[in-house]
C-alpha cells in the first residue's frame, strides 16, 4: 500500500431501480423509496474508489464500520452519487467522511472505516472457515 493522503476523494453513482427500494428488503407496505442499505453500498464503493489508486497489486479494502444517517427519500429513476473523503489513516485502517446526494438534495451523510487487506491471505483464511460439503446420499 502506498501512502494514502488525507483529503483523497472518490465517488460512486447508482441509478435507483425497483430492486434498490426499501419495500423490497423489508415490509412490502413501505413507500417505494431508496433503501438505506443500498445507499450505504454506494458510499462504501465511493470510499474504495478514493483509495484504489494507492493500493498495491493483490490488495483491496473491506468495510469494518459504518455510521450514517439517511436524511431524505429518493424515488426510482434518480441517480444517487456518493462521495467519500479520507479523513484519517492509521496503518491499514482508513477513515472516511461519506455523503450521498440524489440530484435535488443531500440524502445521507456520516462516517465509514475500511481496512486494507492482502487478497491472497484473506481468501486463504476464508477458505479455512468454509463449511464442509454435505453428501447428497
Amino acid at each position: 500500500m502506498k501512502q494514502i493522503p488525507l483529503g483523497a476523494t472518490g465517488t460512486a453513482t447508482l441509478r435507483v431501480q425497483p430492486e434498490h427500494l426499501a419495500n423490497r428488503f423489508k415490509d412490502a407496505m413501505l413507500p417505494q423509496v431508496f433503501a438505506t442499505p443500498v445507499m450505504i453500498l454506494v458510499m462504501e464503493n465511493a470510499a474504495l474508489n478514493a483509495i484504489r489508486p494507492f493500493l498495491d497489486a493483490g490488495e483491496s479494502a473491506v468495510g469494518i464500520a459504518v455510521d450514517v444517517k439517511h436524511l431524505a427519500a429518493t424515488p426510482v429513476g434518480h441517480d444517487v452519487r456518493a462521495t467519500a473523503e479520507v479523513t484519517g489513516v492509521d496503518g491499514k485502517r482508513i477513515d472516511f467522511k461519506v455523503s450521498a446526494r440524489d440530484g435535488k438534495e443531500e440524502i445521507g451523510r456520516g462516517s465509514h472505516q475500511r481496512i486494507v487487506i492482502d487478497l491472497r491471505s484473506f481468501n486463504e483464511r476464508l477458505a479455512q472457515k468454509s463449511l464442509p460439503q454435505k453428501s447428497l446420499l
